[in-house]
C-alpha cells in the first residue's frame, strides 16, 4: 500500500514549539548490520532506527550469504558495503549494481579496483558482479594487504574495504579514506572486538588483518550514534518555522558546517552537549552561499533542505554541490511553490528571497529531497500533499508522529 504524505502550511508563521529526539544515524546502522558478517557470535545493534532501509538490510542478511539478493540490492545502494564483509569471509560474493536514490551516476569502480588490489577476481555476466579471492594451497580463500589510494573520496568504498581488510593477510592502507564520523565509530567498535584499525577520523587508516580470524562481540553492543542528517534537518525545520524548538540527543560537532552557516544567516542557536535550541530570529534572516563537501565540510545529505531555507532568506546565494550530480530534481518543484530558483548547471543553483511558498501537490524525488518537501510544505501557504512517502520513511522513523509533537499539522495517508 502506497502512502503520501498530508501537511498543512504555517504560511510563514514561527509556532513549532517543543523538543524532538534524534534517532540513531541510518548510515551508521547500516555498515554496522553490514560488518556483523565479521564475527563468530551475535551483535547486538542499540539504538536502532526504525526505518525501511535498515529492514531491507536486515533482510538481506537473512537471505544468506554471500549471495546478495538481486530484487533487495537493487533498491538498496548501501548494499554494496556487504560485499567487503562477505568477500572476506566467504571468499566470494555475488551481488547486482546496487540501487537506491538515483543521484547522477554513482560508479562502484572504486570498489571493484579496490577488491583487486586485495588479491580478488572479478567476474561480470547478466548483470552480476562476482567477486573471488585469491586461492591459496589449502583451497581456503584469503585476501592479501594492500595499499590502496582513493582517487576520489568516497564514504562507501572506504568502510567496505575497510571490512574487507580486517580479516585479510598483511596490512592494507587505506590513503584518501573519507572522515565520516560513523567510520570512526565502527572502527573503534571493531577494534574493540579484535581487529586491528589505526587512523580512525584521519584520512590515512591502517588495517592490520587478522589472517582470517573472526571477530568476537562478547555482548559488547554497538552504539549507534545520532543521525547528523535528521539533526541538521530540524535545525532547518526549526530555523523557518520554529518559535523555540530543542533538538535532543544529537551530537552538535557533527553538525559544525551547518550550524556555522545559519548562525551567518541570523538563526538564533543555543548548542549543549547533546542538544540544540533554535529560538526565533528577532530579525529577518540573510542569504549565505553553500558549498557540499566531505566530512567535516557542509553535507550533500543536507543541500536539499538548505536550498528551502534559503528560499525565505533576504538577499542572494548559490549552492555549489561537489559530490553528486543530478541532486538539484527537487528544484523544479520548488519554483512551482514560488521559490525564485535559477539551474546554472548541474552543479550549481541560484537562489533568491525571500518568496512566500504556497501548497503544492508533490512526489518525493528522493529521500533528502523528500524530507526537503516535508519542510517547504510546512512553511507554504495551504494544504500540500508529498506522494511517495517510502522514500522519506527509508531514512526517517515515523516522521509526521514526532513532527506532530512540534505542532506540525501532518499526516498520513494511503492511496
Amino acid at each position: 500500500m502506497k502512502s503520501r504524505f498530508v501537511v498543512e502550511g504555517l504560511g510563514g508563521k514561527k509556532t513549532l514549539r517543543g523538543r524532538i529526539a534524534v534517532k540513531g544515524a541510518k548510515n551508521a546502522a547500516l555498515k554496522a548490520l553490514a560488518a556483523s558478517v565479521l564475527f563468530d557470535d551475535a551483535v547486538a545493534i542499540e539504538n536502532l532506527p526504525d526505518i525501511e532501509d535498515v529492514k531491507r538490510m536486515q533482510e538481506l542478511l537473512a537471505g544468506g550469504l554471500p549471495v546478495l539478493k538481486k530484487e533487495i540490492a537493487e533498491r538498496l545502494r548501501a548494499s554494496i558495503v556487504l560485499t567487503g564483509p562477505a568477500l572476506a569471509r566467504y571468499g566470494t560474493v555475488t551481488f547486482p549494481f546496487p540501487g537506491g536514490c538515483v543521484l547522477g551516476e554513482r560508479p562502484i569502480d572504486l570498489f571493484l579496483e579496490g577488491f583487486k588490489k586485495l588479491g580478488a577476481k572479478v567476474e561480470e555476466k547478466d548483470e552480476l558482479f562476482t567477486i573471488t579471492g585469491p586461492s591459496t594451497p589449502l583451497g581456503t580463500s584469503k585476501l592479501k594487504g594492500a595499499r590502496i589510494f582513493f582517487p576520489s573520496v568516497s564514504v562507501t568504498a572506504t568502510e567496505t574495504l575497510m571490512m574487507a581488510a580486517v580479516l585479510a593477510e598483511g596490512e592494507t592502507v587505506l590513503e584518501n579514506a573519507a572522515m565520516e564520523p560513523e567510520i570512526g565509530t565502527l572502527a573503534r567498535y571493531l577494534n574493540a572486538c579484535g581487529a586491528y584499525i589505526e587512523g580512525a577520523d584521519t584520512p590515512t587508516l591502517k588495517i592490520r588483518g587478522t589472517g582470517g580470524k573472526l571477530l568476537h562481540s562478547g555482548g559488547l553492543p554497538y552504539v549507534t550514534p545520532p543521525d547528523r542528517i535528521e539533526t541538521g534537518s530540524f535545525v532547518i525545520l526549526a530555523a523557518l518555522a520554529g518559535e523555540e524548538v530543542t533538538i535532543t540527543g544529537c551530537e552538535p560537532k557533527h553538525v559544525d558546517a551547518l550550524l556555522s552557516l545559519v548562525r551567518r544567516a541570523g538563526v538564533v542557536l543555543e548548542v549543549g552537549a547533546d542538544f540544540i535550541t533554535i529560538k526565533r530570529s528577532p530579525t529577518s534572516l540573510t542569504s549565505v552561499s553553500v558549498r557540499t563537501h566531505e566530512y567535516p565540510g557542509f553535507p550533500t545529505d543536507l543541500q536539499a533542505p538548505m536550498a528551502v531555507f534559503l528560499t525565505q532568506c533576504n538577499g542572494e546565494a548559490t549552492i555549489l554541490e561537489t559530490i553528486f550530480d543530478g541532486r538539484f530534481r527537487y528544484a523544479d518543484d520548488l519554483i512551482r511553490m514560488g521559490a525564485d530558483i535559477t539551474v546554472m548547471n548541474p552543479h550549481k543553483i541560484l537562489i533568491q528571497g525571500p518568496t512566500p511558498l504556497s501548497r503544492k501537490e508533490l512526489e518525493s524525488p528522493d529521500l533528502r529531497g523528500g524530507l526537503a518537501y516535508l519542510i517547504a510544505a510546512a512553511v507554504a501557504e495551504g494544504t500540500s500533499t508529498i506522494d511517495n512517502a517510502y522514500l522519506i520513511d527509508r531514512g526517517y522513523e515515523h516522521i509526521e508522529d514526532r513532527l506532530q509533537t512540534l505542532g506540525l499539522n501532518i499526516r498520513r495517508e494511503e492511496i
